[in-house]
């Protein structure tokens, strides 16, 4: 097999054009964890703070079908996990894998190293899951890593990006390259309201993207102009206050948001893209929002 794999952190180092990246099919399903027992239980995010106890399950699990609904109205067969009592972050569930396909179609899955004590255990039940469907799994290395919450793939390209400062180690990221044999870009994050690079860059195609260009240092910033053309900046108001950023674009047509971000709303609009906004406000006093609640895989 040809080494791909490889850390760029500088825009200086990059010597390659997206476009000639190996190709791969978009997934064709999304993961989801039923919202049970998804509460506020601690604080280990900036989002969560004043939450603690303050979630209506009820109001929760209607915000919940509605996500589902809009990816089955897109044509994504949506396949769910149970929750489980104790790990109300499961719910988010993009973190504890991350899910790639070769260019030959082979299927893989990262498992995550979970940064806090609170979610470690949740990995367990998404290994069970992917194992069943045949995923061969790799086991992230024991710095942290947090999966799709942190590493980003670039729409249809063998191209990942990869934040670190927060929840994923620096000293992973090379490890995931090798695993995957995948060029990585790897970010820092330099705001605690963007704990996670689902929270500050959103890919919507192959070259157009939200962002929040303070979460990045100025090398981020370089790096993310180098490769993304296109750079829809996400008003920070929005960004911080209702996650804004934590839209996916599964179809590289259709924008799945937060309700009510009118600003971002109008800018995605604008770029030609179709906005399908959706209310997960009880989600987003834990710190997440419409990326964070699905993880997209191969069927």
């Amino acid at each position: 097999m040809k080494a791909d794999a490889g850390i760029y952190r500088h825009a200086s180092e990059v010597d390659f054009q997206v476009s000639d990246l190996p190709g791969v099919r978009l997934p064709d399903a999304a993961l989801f964890v039923r919202p049970a027992f998804f509460q506020v239980d601690y604080v280990i995010n900036p989002h969560m703070e004043g939450h603690v106890g303050s979630v209506d399950t009820e109001k929760a699990g209607r915000q919940w079908h509605g996500v589902v609904a809009a990816y089955e109205r897109l044509g994504f067969h949506p396949h769910v996990v149970e929750g489980r009592r104790g790990l109300p972050d499961m719910i988010f569930c993009s973190n504890q894998t991350l899910p790639a396909m070769d260019a030959d179609g082979t299927r893989h899955v990262v498992l995550s190293n979970m940064a806090t004590e609170e979610r470690r255990h949740e990995v367990e039940h998404f290994e069970r899951f992917f194992g069943d469907l045949g995923y061969e799994i790799h086991r992230a290395p024991d710095r942290p890593f947090e999966g799709a919450g942190d590493a980003v793939w670039h729409f249809d390209r063998r191209l990942l990006w990869i934040g670190a400062g927060y929840r994923s180690d620096s000293r992973s990221v090379e490890a995931v390259s090798k695993m995957l044999n995948v060029k990585v870009v790897e970010l820092r994050l330099i705001d605690a309201n963007f704990y996670h690079l689902d929270t500050c860059l959103s890919i919507l195609d192959a070259k157009t993207a939200l962002w929040v260009p303070s979460a990045f240092d100025e090398i981020g910033r370089d790096l993310i102009r180098r490769l993304i053309p296109n750079l829809i900046t996400v008003p920070i108001e929005e960004a911080k206050s209702s996650l804004a950023c934590n839209a996916h674009c599964p179809d590289g047509h259709h924008v799945i948001m937060q309700a009510g971000c009118d600003k971002t709303t109008r800018l995605v609009r604008e770029r030609g893209f179709e906005v399908i906004e959706c209310e997960t406000g009880e989600f987003l006093k834990a710190g997440g929002s419409v990326y964070c609640m699905k993880q997209m895989f191969w069927v």
